[in-house]
Protein backbone atom coordinates (compact mmCIF):
# COMPACT_ATOMS: atom_id res chain seq x y z
CA UNK A 1 0.00 0.00 0.00
CA UNK A 2 1.92 2.97 -1.24
CA UNK A 3 1.16 6.63 -0.83
CA UNK A 4 1.49 7.93 -4.37
CA UNK A 5 -0.50 11.09 -3.84
CA UNK A 6 -1.18 13.61 -1.13
CA UNK A 7 -4.60 14.58 -2.44
CA UNK A 8 -7.80 12.60 -1.84
CA UNK A 9 -9.01 13.64 -5.28
CA UNK A 10 -6.21 11.58 -6.83
CA UNK A 11 -7.49 8.34 -5.28
CA UNK A 12 -9.02 5.77 -7.65
CA UNK A 13 -12.69 6.65 -8.09
CA UNK A 14 -15.24 4.07 -6.98
CA UNK A 15 -18.92 4.61 -6.38
CA UNK A 16 -18.85 1.53 -4.15
CA UNK A 17 -16.27 3.03 -1.77
CA UNK A 18 -17.18 4.66 1.53
CA UNK A 19 -16.90 8.48 1.50
CA UNK A 20 -14.20 10.32 3.45
CA UNK A 21 -15.28 11.09 6.98
CA UNK A 22 -16.98 7.72 7.58
CA UNK A 23 -16.31 6.66 11.19
CA UNK A 24 -15.88 3.23 12.76
CA UNK A 25 -15.28 3.98 16.42
CA UNK A 26 -11.79 5.48 16.70
CA UNK A 27 -11.13 5.04 12.96
CA UNK A 28 -12.03 7.72 10.40
CA UNK A 29 -11.67 7.12 6.67
CA UNK A 30 -9.57 9.79 4.91
CA UNK A 31 -9.48 8.49 1.32
CA UNK A 32 -9.30 5.42 -0.91
CA UNK A 33 -5.88 3.82 -1.35
CA UNK A 34 -6.91 1.09 -3.77
CA UNK A 35 -9.85 -0.86 -5.17
CA UNK A 36 -9.64 -4.54 -6.09
CA UNK A 37 -12.00 -7.23 -7.25
CA UNK A 38 -12.78 -8.31 -3.69
CA UNK A 39 -12.38 -5.20 -1.56
CA UNK A 40 -11.48 -1.59 -0.97
CA UNK A 41 -8.48 -0.33 1.02
CA UNK A 42 -8.74 3.08 2.71
CA UNK A 43 -6.30 5.39 4.44
CA UNK A 44 -7.73 6.07 7.90
CA UNK A 45 -6.88 7.93 11.08
CA UNK A 46 -6.63 5.96 14.31
CA UNK A 47 -7.50 8.64 16.87
CA UNK A 48 -6.92 6.41 19.89
CA UNK A 49 -3.25 5.76 19.06
CA UNK A 50 -2.73 8.89 16.91
CA UNK A 51 -1.47 7.17 13.77
CA UNK A 52 -2.52 6.51 10.20
CA UNK A 53 -3.62 2.99 9.29
CA UNK A 54 -4.89 1.04 6.30
CA UNK A 55 -8.50 -0.09 6.68
CA UNK A 56 -9.55 -2.92 4.37
CA UNK A 57 -13.22 -3.64 3.60
CA UNK A 58 -14.65 -6.79 2.01
CA UNK A 59 -16.55 -5.47 -0.99
CA UNK A 60 -16.74 -7.78 -4.06
CA UNK A 61 -18.27 -5.40 -6.59
CA UNK A 62 -19.36 -8.25 -8.88
CA UNK A 63 -21.49 -9.75 -6.12
CA UNK A 64 -22.69 -6.81 -4.04
CA UNK A 65 -23.63 -3.14 -4.20
CA UNK A 66 -23.67 -0.34 -1.65
CA UNK A 67 -26.82 1.64 -1.06
CA UNK A 68 -27.14 5.11 0.40
CA UNK A 69 -25.42 4.18 3.66
CA UNK A 70 -22.50 1.90 4.53
CA UNK A 71 -24.53 -1.32 4.42
CA UNK A 72 -23.86 -3.71 1.56
CA UNK A 73 -26.59 -5.52 -0.38
CA UNK A 74 -26.02 -8.68 -2.44
CA UNK A 75 -26.91 -8.12 -6.08
CA UNK A 76 -28.77 -11.41 -6.56
CA UNK A 77 -30.01 -14.28 -4.42
CA UNK A 78 -27.91 -16.55 -6.63
CA UNK A 79 -24.78 -14.82 -5.26
CA UNK A 80 -25.61 -15.29 -1.57
CA UNK A 81 -23.59 -18.49 -1.08
CA UNK A 82 -20.56 -17.18 -2.98
CA UNK A 83 -20.64 -13.88 -1.08
CA UNK A 84 -20.88 -15.68 2.28
CA UNK A 85 -17.94 -17.93 1.41
CA UNK A 86 -15.84 -14.93 0.43
CA UNK A 87 -16.77 -13.10 3.62
CA UNK A 88 -15.81 -16.12 5.71
CA UNK A 89 -12.48 -16.33 3.88
CA UNK A 90 -11.87 -12.60 4.52
CA UNK A 91 -12.49 -13.00 8.25
CA UNK A 92 -10.30 -16.12 8.35
CA UNK A 93 -7.53 -14.15 6.65
CA UNK A 94 -7.75 -11.48 9.35
CA UNK A 95 -7.68 -14.06 12.14
CA UNK A 96 -4.75 -15.81 10.48
CA UNK A 97 -2.61 -12.68 10.19
CA UNK A 98 -3.49 -11.54 13.71
CA UNK A 99 -1.89 -14.73 15.06
CA UNK A 100 1.60 -13.96 13.77
CA UNK A 101 4.19 -11.41 14.78
CA UNK A 102 6.93 -11.51 12.14
CA UNK A 103 8.44 -8.50 10.32
CA UNK A 104 7.81 -10.13 6.92
CA UNK A 105 4.13 -10.88 7.63
CA UNK A 106 1.70 -7.97 7.51
CA UNK A 107 0.12 -7.35 10.92
CA UNK A 108 -3.61 -7.03 11.60
CA UNK A 109 -4.42 -4.69 14.49
CA UNK A 110 -8.18 -5.25 14.59
CA UNK A 111 -11.02 -6.79 12.59
CA UNK A 112 -14.79 -6.85 12.94
CA UNK A 113 -18.03 -7.56 11.07
CA UNK A 114 -20.67 -4.90 10.40
CA UNK A 115 -22.94 -3.62 7.62
CA UNK A 116 -23.26 -7.17 6.19
CA UNK A 117 -19.51 -7.17 5.50
CA UNK A 118 -16.21 -7.16 7.42
CA UNK A 119 -13.23 -4.88 8.01
CA UNK A 120 -9.61 -5.25 9.10
CA UNK A 121 -7.12 -2.61 10.21
CA UNK A 122 -3.45 -2.98 9.22
CA UNK A 123 -0.30 -0.81 9.22
CA UNK A 124 -0.17 1.88 6.57
CA UNK A 125 2.81 0.78 4.46
CA UNK A 126 4.65 3.02 2.04
CA UNK A 127 6.96 1.66 -0.62
CA UNK A 128 6.79 -0.39 -3.82
CA UNK A 129 6.20 -4.00 -4.79
CA UNK A 130 9.01 -6.31 -5.81
CA UNK A 131 7.55 -6.38 -9.31
CA UNK A 132 7.88 -2.60 -9.65
CA UNK A 133 11.35 -2.64 -8.11
CA UNK A 134 12.61 -5.13 -10.71
CA UNK A 135 11.29 -2.93 -13.50
CA UNK A 136 13.59 -0.13 -12.36
CA UNK A 137 16.72 -2.32 -12.54
CA UNK A 138 18.87 -2.12 -15.63
CA UNK A 139 20.63 -5.41 -14.86
CA UNK A 140 19.87 -8.57 -12.87
CA UNK A 141 20.48 -8.24 -9.13
CA UNK A 142 23.44 -9.94 -7.44
CA UNK A 143 23.10 -13.00 -5.26
CA UNK A 144 23.60 -10.99 -2.06
CA UNK A 145 20.59 -8.80 -2.91
CA UNK A 146 18.49 -11.83 -3.84
CA UNK A 147 19.27 -13.40 -0.47
CA UNK A 148 17.97 -10.25 1.24
CA UNK A 149 14.60 -11.08 -0.34
CA UNK A 150 14.73 -14.86 -0.14
CA UNK A 151 15.87 -15.33 3.46
CA UNK A 152 13.12 -13.21 5.15
CA UNK A 153 10.49 -14.84 2.94
CA UNK A 154 11.69 -18.28 4.03
CA UNK A 155 11.50 -17.25 7.68
CA UNK A 156 7.93 -16.01 7.22
CA UNK A 157 6.89 -19.14 5.34
CA UNK A 158 8.41 -21.35 8.00
CA UNK A 159 6.14 -19.76 10.59
CA UNK A 160 3.08 -20.20 8.37
CA UNK A 161 3.90 -23.78 7.44
CA UNK A 162 4.47 -24.64 11.08
CA UNK A 163 0.76 -23.89 11.63
CA UNK A 164 -0.33 -25.85 8.56
CA UNK A 165 -0.99 -22.63 6.60
CA UNK A 166 0.08 -22.13 2.99
CA UNK A 167 0.01 -18.82 1.16
CA UNK A 168 -0.62 -20.23 -2.35
CA UNK A 169 -0.34 -16.87 -4.13
CA UNK A 170 3.30 -15.78 -3.80
CA UNK A 171 4.30 -13.49 -6.66
CA UNK A 172 6.39 -10.31 -7.16
CA UNK A 173 3.33 -8.07 -6.79
CA UNK A 174 2.55 -9.70 -3.41
CA UNK A 175 5.97 -8.91 -1.90
CA UNK A 176 6.25 -5.36 -0.61
CA UNK A 177 9.48 -3.38 -0.13
CA UNK A 178 9.03 -0.63 2.49
CA UNK A 179 10.39 2.78 1.55
CA UNK A 180 12.34 2.76 4.81
CA UNK A 181 14.44 -0.12 3.49
CA UNK A 182 13.30 -2.64 6.08
CA UNK A 183 12.59 -6.32 5.56
CA UNK A 184 10.30 -7.28 2.64
CA UNK A 185 6.70 -8.06 3.58
CA UNK A 186 4.50 -10.82 2.21
CA UNK A 187 1.05 -9.49 1.31
CA UNK A 188 -2.35 -10.75 0.12
CA UNK A 189 -3.35 -13.83 2.04
CA UNK A 190 -6.71 -13.98 0.27
CA UNK A 191 -5.73 -17.33 -1.25
CA UNK A 192 -4.36 -18.77 2.00
CA UNK A 193 -6.04 -21.80 3.50
CA UNK A 194 -5.57 -23.59 6.78
CA UNK A 195 -5.61 -27.28 5.98
CA UNK A 196 -5.86 -30.31 8.22
CA UNK A 197 -2.86 -32.64 8.09
CA UNK A 198 -3.15 -35.66 5.79
CA UNK A 199 -6.33 -34.38 4.17
CA UNK A 200 -6.39 -33.95 0.40
CA UNK A 201 -7.38 -30.44 -0.60
CA UNK A 202 -10.30 -30.13 -2.99
CA UNK A 203 -10.72 -26.35 -2.80
CA UNK A 204 -11.12 -24.15 -5.83
CA UNK A 205 -7.74 -23.36 -7.37
CA UNK A 206 -6.59 -19.77 -6.95
CA UNK A 207 -3.40 -19.05 -8.82
CA UNK A 208 -1.17 -16.98 -11.08
CA UNK A 209 -0.25 -19.31 -13.96
CA UNK A 210 3.50 -18.66 -14.13
CA UNK A 211 3.95 -18.80 -10.34
CA UNK A 212 1.67 -21.74 -9.50
CA UNK A 213 2.96 -25.33 -9.41
CA UNK A 214 1.08 -28.06 -11.18
CA UNK A 215 -0.59 -29.43 -8.04
CA UNK A 216 -2.38 -26.10 -7.54
CA UNK A 217 -4.53 -26.61 -10.61
CA UNK A 218 -7.93 -28.12 -9.90
CA UNK A 219 -8.50 -31.87 -10.04
CA UNK A 220 -4.85 -32.92 -10.27
CA UNK A 221 -5.22 -35.20 -7.25
CA UNK A 222 -1.88 -33.96 -5.86
CA UNK A 223 -1.51 -32.75 -2.29
CA UNK A 224 -0.35 -29.20 -1.61
CA UNK A 225 2.09 -28.26 1.10
CA UNK A 226 5.28 -26.36 1.83
CA UNK A 227 6.64 -27.47 -1.56
CA UNK A 228 3.78 -25.54 -3.21
CA UNK A 229 4.86 -22.18 -1.76
CA UNK A 230 8.53 -22.97 -2.41
CA UNK A 231 7.79 -23.43 -6.13
CA UNK A 232 6.16 -19.99 -6.26
CA UNK A 233 9.08 -18.42 -4.39
CA UNK A 234 11.46 -20.07 -6.85
CA UNK A 235 9.43 -18.53 -9.70
CA UNK A 236 9.84 -15.12 -8.03
CA UNK A 237 13.63 -15.65 -7.97
CA UNK A 238 13.46 -16.62 -11.67
CA UNK A 239 11.61 -13.36 -12.39
CA UNK A 240 14.25 -11.34 -10.54
CA UNK A 241 17.11 -13.10 -12.31
CA UNK A 242 15.80 -13.09 -15.87
CA UNK A 243 13.18 -10.33 -15.92
CA UNK A 244 10.34 -12.78 -16.62
CA UNK A 245 8.73 -15.69 -14.76
CA UNK A 246 9.16 -19.29 -15.90
CA UNK A 247 6.69 -20.86 -18.30
CA UNK A 248 3.50 -22.15 -16.62
CA UNK A 249 4.01 -25.45 -14.86
CA UNK A 250 1.46 -27.15 -17.10
CA UNK A 251 3.59 -26.29 -20.13
CA UNK A 252 6.84 -27.22 -18.38
CA UNK A 253 5.37 -30.62 -17.52
CA UNK A 254 4.89 -31.39 -21.21
CA UNK A 255 8.07 -29.78 -22.52
CA UNK A 256 11.10 -28.91 -20.40
CA UNK A 257 12.85 -25.55 -20.26
CA UNK A 258 14.73 -24.65 -23.44
CA UNK A 259 17.80 -23.97 -21.31
CA UNK A 260 17.78 -25.75 -17.91
CA UNK A 261 17.84 -23.14 -15.16
CA UNK A 262 20.81 -24.64 -13.35
CA UNK A 263 22.85 -24.48 -16.59
CA UNK A 264 22.29 -20.75 -17.07
CA UNK A 265 24.82 -18.26 -15.78
CA UNK A 266 24.11 -14.79 -14.39
CA UNK A 267 26.95 -12.42 -13.38
CA UNK A 268 27.25 -12.18 -9.61
CA UNK A 269 25.17 -15.33 -8.96
CA UNK A 270 26.86 -18.62 -8.05
CA UNK A 271 26.09 -21.88 -9.90
CA UNK A 272 25.14 -23.41 -6.53
CA UNK A 273 22.44 -20.75 -6.01
CA UNK A 274 21.13 -21.37 -9.54
CA UNK A 275 20.93 -25.09 -8.77
CA UNK A 276 18.85 -24.38 -5.66
CA UNK A 277 16.43 -22.23 -7.70
CA UNK A 278 16.15 -25.02 -10.28
CA UNK A 279 15.35 -27.45 -7.46
CA UNK A 280 12.61 -25.16 -6.14
CA UNK A 281 11.12 -25.13 -9.65
CA UNK A 282 10.90 -28.91 -10.04
CA UNK A 283 7.71 -29.69 -11.93
CA UNK A 284 6.66 -32.67 -9.81
CA UNK A 285 6.10 -32.04 -6.09
CA UNK A 286 8.60 -34.77 -5.22
CA UNK A 287 11.27 -33.03 -7.32
CA UNK A 288 11.33 -30.02 -4.95
CA UNK A 289 12.52 -29.36 -1.40
CA UNK A 290 9.76 -30.50 0.93
CA UNK A 291 10.33 -27.95 3.68
CA UNK A 292 12.00 -24.62 4.37
CA UNK A 293 14.51 -26.38 6.63
CA UNK A 294 15.69 -28.67 3.83
CA UNK A 295 15.94 -25.73 1.42
CA UNK A 296 17.98 -23.72 3.91
CA UNK A 297 20.38 -26.65 4.36
CA UNK A 298 20.96 -26.70 0.59
CA UNK A 299 21.53 -22.93 0.48
CA UNK A 300 24.16 -23.33 3.21
CA UNK A 301 25.80 -26.19 1.31
CA UNK A 302 25.07 -28.70 4.09
CA UNK A 303 23.28 -31.08 1.73
CA UNK A 304 23.67 -31.49 -2.04
CA UNK A 305 20.98 -30.41 -4.44
CA UNK A 306 19.47 -33.62 -5.87
CA UNK A 307 20.02 -34.37 -9.50
CA UNK A 308 16.80 -33.46 -11.24
CA UNK A 309 15.00 -36.26 -13.05
CA UNK A 310 15.01 -34.75 -16.49
CA UNK A 311 16.78 -35.24 -19.77
CA UNK A 312 19.85 -33.02 -19.97
CA UNK A 313 20.57 -31.32 -23.24
CA UNK A 314 23.86 -29.96 -24.44
CA UNK A 315 23.48 -26.21 -24.14
CA UNK A 316 25.78 -23.92 -26.13
CA UNK A 317 27.99 -21.84 -23.85
CA UNK A 318 26.70 -18.66 -25.48
CA UNK A 319 23.12 -19.53 -24.55
CA UNK A 320 23.93 -20.52 -20.98
CA UNK A 321 25.94 -17.38 -20.27
CA UNK A 322 23.79 -14.90 -22.17
CA UNK A 323 22.85 -11.95 -19.97
CA UNK A 324 19.11 -11.63 -19.28
CA UNK A 325 17.42 -8.92 -21.29
CA UNK A 326 16.34 -5.77 -19.41
CA UNK A 327 12.69 -4.83 -19.36
CA UNK A 328 11.34 -3.22 -22.50
CA UNK A 329 9.23 -0.37 -21.13
CA UNK A 330 7.13 -0.36 -24.31
CA UNK A 331 5.95 -3.92 -23.75
CA UNK A 332 3.41 -5.29 -21.33
CA UNK A 333 5.14 -6.42 -18.16
CA UNK A 334 5.18 -10.23 -18.48
CA UNK A 335 5.52 -10.68 -14.72
CA UNK A 336 2.18 -9.16 -13.82
CA UNK A 337 -0.56 -11.76 -13.85
CA UNK A 338 -3.81 -11.20 -11.98
CA UNK A 339 -4.78 -14.09 -9.78
CA UNK A 340 -7.01 -16.52 -11.66
CA UNK A 341 -9.82 -18.58 -10.15
CA UNK A 342 -10.06 -22.03 -11.71
CA UNK A 343 -13.11 -24.07 -10.78
CA UNK A 344 -13.14 -27.77 -10.10
CA UNK A 345 -12.81 -28.99 -13.69
CA UNK A 346 -10.60 -28.06 -16.60
CA UNK A 347 -11.61 -25.39 -19.07
CA UNK A 348 -10.34 -26.74 -22.44
CA UNK A 349 -9.87 -23.20 -23.74
CA UNK A 350 -7.45 -22.28 -20.95
CA UNK A 351 -5.81 -25.41 -19.60
CA UNK A 352 -3.81 -28.30 -20.92
CA UNK A 353 -6.38 -31.06 -21.37
CA UNK A 354 -3.70 -33.70 -21.94
CA UNK A 355 -2.88 -33.64 -18.23
CA UNK A 356 -4.90 -36.33 -16.47
CA UNK A 357 -5.61 -36.90 -12.74
CA UNK A 358 -2.88 -38.72 -10.91
CA UNK A 359 -2.95 -42.50 -11.13
CA UNK A 360 -1.03 -44.43 -8.49
CA UNK A 361 1.15 -47.10 -10.05
CA UNK A 362 4.18 -48.95 -8.77
CA UNK A 363 7.50 -47.44 -9.82
CA UNK A 364 9.36 -50.67 -9.03
CA UNK A 365 10.42 -52.56 -12.10
CA UNK A 366 8.94 -56.07 -12.17
CA UNK A 367 11.34 -58.91 -11.49
CA UNK A 368 12.57 -60.54 -14.65
CA UNK A 369 11.40 -64.13 -15.05
CA UNK A 370 13.80 -66.69 -16.54
CA UNK A 371 13.39 -67.15 -20.28
CA UNK A 372 11.28 -70.14 -21.30
CA UNK A 373 12.93 -73.22 -22.72
CA UNK A 374 13.28 -72.96 -26.49
CA UNK A 375 10.63 -74.74 -28.48
CA UNK A 376 10.44 -75.67 -32.05
CA UNK A 377 8.92 -72.73 -33.82
CA UNK A 378 5.96 -73.55 -36.06
CA UNK A 379 6.37 -72.86 -39.70
CA UNK A 380 5.17 -69.32 -40.41
CA UNK A 381 2.29 -68.98 -42.84
CA UNK A 382 3.20 -67.73 -46.25
CA UNK A 383 2.38 -64.05 -46.63
CA UNK A 384 3.07 -61.52 -49.31
CA UNK A 385 5.96 -59.07 -48.73
CA UNK A 386 3.55 -56.15 -48.54
CA UNK A 387 1.39 -57.86 -45.88
CA UNK A 388 4.45 -58.70 -43.77
CA UNK A 389 5.68 -55.10 -43.80
CA UNK A 390 2.22 -53.80 -42.84
CA UNK A 391 2.03 -56.10 -39.84
CA UNK A 392 5.51 -55.07 -38.71
CA UNK A 393 4.62 -51.38 -38.83
CA UNK A 394 1.36 -52.01 -36.93
CA UNK A 395 3.31 -53.83 -34.21
CA UNK A 396 5.91 -51.01 -33.99
CA UNK A 397 3.20 -48.36 -33.75
CA UNK A 398 1.38 -50.22 -30.99
CA UNK A 399 4.60 -50.59 -29.03
CA UNK A 400 5.36 -46.86 -29.28
CA UNK A 401 1.87 -45.90 -28.10
CA UNK A 402 2.06 -48.32 -25.16
CA UNK A 403 5.49 -47.02 -24.13
CA UNK A 404 4.29 -43.41 -24.27
CA UNK A 405 1.29 -44.24 -22.09
CA UNK A 406 3.47 -45.91 -19.47
CA UNK A 407 5.88 -42.95 -19.39
CA UNK A 408 3.00 -40.46 -19.04
CA UNK A 409 1.43 -42.37 -16.15
CA UNK A 410 4.79 -42.68 -14.37
CA UNK A 411 5.59 -39.02 -14.98
CA UNK A 412 2.49 -37.74 -13.21
CA UNK A 413 1.91 -40.50 -10.69
CA UNK A 414 2.20 -39.46 -7.09
CA UNK A 415 1.71 -40.54 -3.55
CA UNK A 416 2.66 -38.55 -0.49
CA UNK A 417 5.53 -36.25 -1.49
CA UNK A 418 8.83 -37.17 0.09
CA UNK A 419 11.75 -34.94 0.91
CA UNK A 420 14.43 -35.70 -1.68
CA UNK A 421 17.78 -34.82 -0.18
CA UNK A 422 20.00 -37.07 -2.28
CA UNK A 423 19.96 -38.17 -5.89
CA UNK A 424 17.86 -41.30 -6.43
CA UNK A 425 19.81 -44.51 -6.91
CA UNK A 426 19.88 -45.61 -10.54
CA UNK A 427 17.62 -48.48 -11.39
Amino acid sequence: MSDDSKSPAAAPPSREALPPGTRFGEFEILRVLGVGGFGVVYLANDYSLERQVALKEYMPASLAVRGEGPRITIRSKAHEKTYAMGLRSFVNEARLLAKFDHPSLVKVYRFWEDNATAYMVMPYLQGITLRDKRKTMGAPPKEAWLRQILDPMLEALEQLHGEGIYHRDIAPDNIFLPISGGTPILLDFGAARQVISDRTQTLTAILKPSYAPIEQYADTGMRQGAWTDLYALGAVMHFLLFGAPPAPSTARAMQGDAVPIDQRRVPGVSPQFMSVIAWMLGVRPTDRPQSVAVLRAALRGEIPVPALMQVRREVPASAASAAPQPFDKTMVDPAYQPTMRIEGSYDPTRLDTTYQPTVVVSRTAPAKSPPPAPEAAPSPPAVSPAGSAGKIWLMVGAAVVAAAAVVAVWQFSGGTPRAPVTAPAPR
